[in-house]
């Protein structure tokens, strides 16, 4: 099993989410901790292999994980945050941005 290890802000984001969809959410991070990738989960495209976002609709509003796989034996949650963007589905620049700024200082962390 792997650790899942946290972003700080992104688990502080991830406490302001409704109990129930932090519930769904945290055991689709527990099901990738145990290898396995929940139905909720996806591939996050243009970020690299192994970096996965969970897309939750709760009642009116959408919540997102982003978290990786590739990093040893721990899974690291990047980014969380409610989608407000009335864009259709796609990923904000702004939080694609944070998303890749947070993957570079891990990757500086684990060199």
């Amino acid at each position: 099993m792997k650790e899942i290890v946290w972003f700080k802000q992104a688990r502080k984001e991830f406490e302001t989410f409704p109990a129930a969809a932090r519930e769904d959410m945290q055991s689709a991070l527990d099901i990738a901790a145990l290898g396995g990738k929940a139905d909720i989960a996806k591939p996050m495209k243009g970020l690299g292999s192994g970096v996965l976002e969970i897309a939750l609709p709760y009642r009116s509003d959408a919540y997102r994980v982003i978290y990786a796989v590739q990093f040893g034996d721990e899974i690291w949650v990047i980014h969380a945050f409610q989608k407000k963007s009335n864009k259709g589905i796609a990923t904000p620049q702004k939080e694609v941005e944070l998303i890749k700024a947070r993957l570079k200082r891990i990757k500086e962390m684990q060199s």
